[in-house]
This record gives C-alpha cells, structure tokens and sequence, in this order.
C-alpha cells in the first residue's frame, strides 16, 4: 500500500513566486502609466482651406492705418436773416442746384411793410423840407448880396463925391466943410460896406450849416428807409453761395426768429473726407501725410489737413482734403474708407497681420514646418503694424510660413496638423 509523501516547500515556491509576479506586474504598470504621461496628445486635424498662411519676408514695409468715413463739404453755408417774419412758402426743396439769385424760402411781416410804408412817406416829407429850406435860405442869402451891394455903389459914389470936392477945395472953389463933409461920408459908406461884407459871410455860413443839418435828417430817413428795404427784400431768402441745398430745416406757416438758420447749402464740387480713426493707431498721423479715400466707385488721393486733438468715443477725427479727381457719384455724406500712409520701413521683417494681434506684443503662432503639414506653436515677438502687415522683430525667419487665423480653440496643443 504506497503512502504520500509530503513535499517539503513547494508552497513556500508557489508564495515567492505570487509575490515576484506582483512585484513585476507592479512595475509594468508603472511603466506603462509613466510612458502615457510622457506621450504627447494627438495633434489635431485643421481643415487647410479654413487657416490663412503666410509667408515672412523681409523688405520695405509700408505702415498705414484705416478707418471709415464720410465724405462733407468743404464750404458749407448756413442761410439765416434778420428780420422776424412766417414762412410763406418753400420754393426750392433740398437737392436742388441754387445761385446767388435763387429764392429758397418767402417770408412775410405785416409790420415791417407797414414800417418801410411809414419810412418812405418820412423821407418824401424830408425831401421836400429840404428843399423848402434851400430855397428860403437862398432868398434870404440874395436879399443880403443886395443889401451889400447897395451900401458898395454908395460907397463908391461917395468916394467920388470926396475926391471931387478935394480938388475943388485946392481951387477955392468950394468950401473946406464941404470937402471935410464929403470925406466923413465916404468914410462911414466905407464902415457900413465893411460890415454888409462880414454879415454876408455870416450869412452864407449859416446857409450851409442849416443845410448840413437838414441833409443831416434827410440822410437819416434815407438811411432808415434803405434799411427797412433791405429787410423787407431779406423776407425773400436767397442762398449766399452757388451751391447745392442741402438742407431746409422750416415749415410753412412758422414763426422765425433773427439770426435762425433758414437753409443749408454746399458747394458739392469741393468735398473732404473725415475719417474716424481707432485712438491706438492715430497716434503717428501728422498734417501732410499722403491719404487714398476709396468711394466704392474708385479711389481718390488726398492729404491729410487736420487732426482732431480729442478723442470721441474711441476715434480720432482726421480731415482730408481731397486732391484727385472726384469719381462719380461721389457726394455729400457719402461713407467712404480711407487709408493714410504713415511711414515706410526699409530692411524689415514683416508677415500679414495676425487676426489677435496687436504692435509692439508679445504673441503666439503656429508655425509650418518644412516639407510637412505639422504647425508648431512658437513665441513671436512683434514691432510695429500697418493695415495689412506687421513688422517681426523676433521669433520668425525670412520663409516662415504662420498661420494668421485666430485658432485660440488649439490653445491647449502645441502642434497641429493641417488636412
């Protein structure tokens, strides 16, 4: 009969080994969990007809900045008068070409017909007082010739009779008191003639003043009755520049006040452009610089004349006058787009703006390796930007091709692959 024997430590062989496997299942496991730490993510697919590539470069780039715009009249002229009065009647509406001649609106005012009436009949009776006066002062002026013309032929007889009866006396033939009584007349003739001469001069003074001041009065009321004229003409209000009318900002049958704009007119030839400029950028736009204004219907070269010193919600006003030949359809508040060209960097290094990028940052791109459909993202260092291109200051080289989207969606990838 066989007996079993007993082994001696074949479940102490079968405990170490237990222990062994774990030991090295452990380890693999570690492995295996440490080589999926280190392996990097999957690059992800990006459809290549969606992403904008590039190509760096380096040569002249030329800065500019844009912005939108409309298109105002260098002149405008707003048309007011300065008479009270009530709108009778519009008779030219807005659109309409107008001369010096045009009448664009008719006012009316009872009062200041009546009052130009009033000045008229004024003048008419300061006419006539005027020559009323003219022809009294000259009657009393003529009595006064008369009057010292008498005194002169008396004068004059009695200096005969003196010189008569001096030579009688030297005679004997008349007596000395008949030669001293003849003198003594013909000397106070002469007294008398000295003053008939002095009151004519007074008198013919006094004619002029009172004459001055009658014409004085006269011109008053004719001045008084130019002015109301004037006024009673401004009632048909006429634009003050050859133009277009832009604008009639009254009804018929309403109150105007002096001094309230009436009408509107531009001259429709001689446009500028007022662009509005983000604040970031206008900050290199000086006086001078060369400007094109796209109308939509063609582009228009310019100069810019003018920089708007304040900012008005995010942009700066810049005006630009107009050099080139306006294309048609080219009118008054019109929105346009213009570019000014700043300045032009020679030498530089410069790839298509970026959609997230901004001048003088720090960003990052994705950049295409050679021969291969791999993008690597890369630290870009920028300078300064233009419209459509930016300056490379660091980070890229001359035939590095970036893509310019904005793909922040792969912003947790440091590759991605281009299908």
């Amino acid at each position: 009969m066989a007996m079993d024997v007993k082994r001696e430590g074949v479940a102490e062989a079968r405990r170490r080994r237990r222990i062994v496997y774990s030991i090295l299942g452990t380890i693999v496991l570690a492995l295996v969990t440490l080589g999926l730490y280190r392996l990097e993510p999957a690059a992800p697919a990006v459809d290549r007809a969606t992403v904008w590539v590039d190509t760096v470069k380096r040569g002249e780039m030329l800065r500019q900045v844009r912005g939108p715009g409309t298109l105002v009249p260098e002149e405008i002229r707003f048309i007011s008068v300065q008479t009270m009065g009530t709108v009778e009647r519009i008779v030219v509406l807005p659109g309409a070409e107008v001369s010096t001649e045009t009448v664009i609106v008719e006012l009316s005012n009872t009062e200041l017909e009546q009052s130009t009436g009033d000045a008229e009949l004024a003048l008419r009776a300061g006419e006539a007082e005027y020559s009323s006066l003219e022809v009294t002062l000259e009657s009393q002026l003529l009595n006064d010739k008369a009057a010292a013309a008498r005194v002169e032929s008396q004068y004059r007889q009695a200096l005969l009779q003196a010189e008569a009866d001096e030579e009688l006396a030297k005679d004997g033939l008349v007596p000395d008191i008949t030669r001293k009584l003849s003198q003594l007349i013909a000397d106070e003739l002469g007294s008398r003639l000295e003053i008939e001469n002095k009151r004519l001069v007074i008198a013919a003074k006094a004619v002029q003043t009172q004459l001055a001041s009658q014409q004085a009065r006269l011109d008053q009321q004719r001045a008084l009755y130019a002015l109301r004229l004037e006024q009673l003409d401004d009632l048909n209000v006429r634009s003050v520049i050859s133009g277009v009318l832009q604008e009639v900002p009254v009804e018929v049958g309403q109150s105007i006040t002096p001094g309230e704009a009436l009408a509107m007119v531009a001259k429709p030839d001689d446009l500028k452009a007022e662009l509005r400029i983000a604040e970031t950028q206008a900050k290199d736009i000086l006086v001078g610089q060369i400007a094109s204004i796209d109308t939509r219907n063609g582009l228009i070269e310019g100069r810019v004349v003018r920089v708007d010193p304040a900012v008005r919600e995010g942009t700066v006003q810049v005006d630009v006058t107009l050099t080139g030949e306006l294309p048609r359809g080219a009118r008054p508040d019109l929105s346009v787009d213009g570019t000014i060209e700043i300045e032009r960097l020679t030498d530089v290094l410069y790839v298509g703006r970026p959609a997230y990028g901004q001048a003088n940052s720090r960003i990052t791109l994705f950049r295409l390796e050679v021969d291969s459909d791999i993008a690597l993202r890369v630290q870009v260092e920028l300078g300064k930007s233009s419209v459509g291109t930016i300056e490379i200051v660091q980070g890229l080289a001359v035939g590095d091709q970036v893509l310019l989207n904005d793909i922040s969606q792969y912003e947790d990838y440091d590759r991605i692959r281009l299908d």
